[in-house]
């Protein structure tokens, strides 16, 4: 499991970084002592010192370590923003496969498609049903379960708290997410962007300690 973050893969036109679980995706938290990804890119990597939220085209909860697509020029970024709405030629191209440990038994296999709506205003929650409109419709599959450690890929763009809530709804919420009633652990909701893919190329991120023993 990464510390610092790490840069794992790189083209002309993006990047691909290791967040650190703990870490903030974008800075402007007022958390003093929390550090973030955007920050560090911009000390980091000079392609982003002058673009919106550093290159950043998409993000992750804070204690969700893994895979970050980042933009390395405006053009890039406006079109890969795009692809992880689900629009555009290029989101076909784009895959992204976590790691996440359940309570429970959840089967070796399946999947999930609800609609994903804040429960409020200012909610820290979103709740999930069989139905919605239609740009809220979120979508999962999981594979390779064994002793509570999935696969879990996204089906088209996501949404807040997808797969978290999504499997809370299923009656197995995440190991360590409070906020949807799984059981405590020390690490937070044990959820890793494990495996991004663009294209034909396939970028894996390092694994959490709790992580090691999931099936490849």
């Amino acid at each position: 499991m990464c510390t610092e973050p790490v840069i794992l893969h790189g083209t002309d036109d993006w990047l691909v970084v290791d967040k650190p679980a703990g870490w903030h995706t974008t800075a402007g938290r007022g958390e003093t002592d929390v550090r973030d990804l955007e920050s560090w890119l911009r000390g980091h990597v000079s392609t982003s010192v002058d673009l919106h939220e550093a290159g950043l085209v998409h993000r992750l909860d804070q204690f969700t370590g893994g895979c970050v697509l980042v933009a390395t020029n405006e053009e890039a970024r406006l079109i890969l923003r795009e692809a992880m709405s689900g629009r555009g030629d290029v989101a076909a191209a784009i895959r992204k496969v976590y790691l996440a440990q359940v309570s429970g038994d959840i089967g070796r296999h399946g999947r999930f498609e609800y609609s994903f709506a804040s429960r409020y205003k200012r909610s820290k929650k979103v709740t999930v049903s069989h139905s919605g409109p239609a740009k809220t419709i979120g979508c999962c599959q999981w594979r390779n379960a064994r002793d509570g450690l999935i696969e879990i890929e996204l089906v088209g763009p996501g949404r807040r708290h997808q797969i978290r809530a999504g499997l809370a709804q299923l009656g197995h919420p995440l190991v360590g997410d409070a906020l949807y009633g799984g059981p405590d652990a020390d690490t937070g909701p044990r959820l890793h962007a494990w495996r991004l893919s663009v294209g034909e190329d396939v970028v894996e991120a390092s694994r959490p300690d709790w992580a090691l023993t999931a099936t490849r």
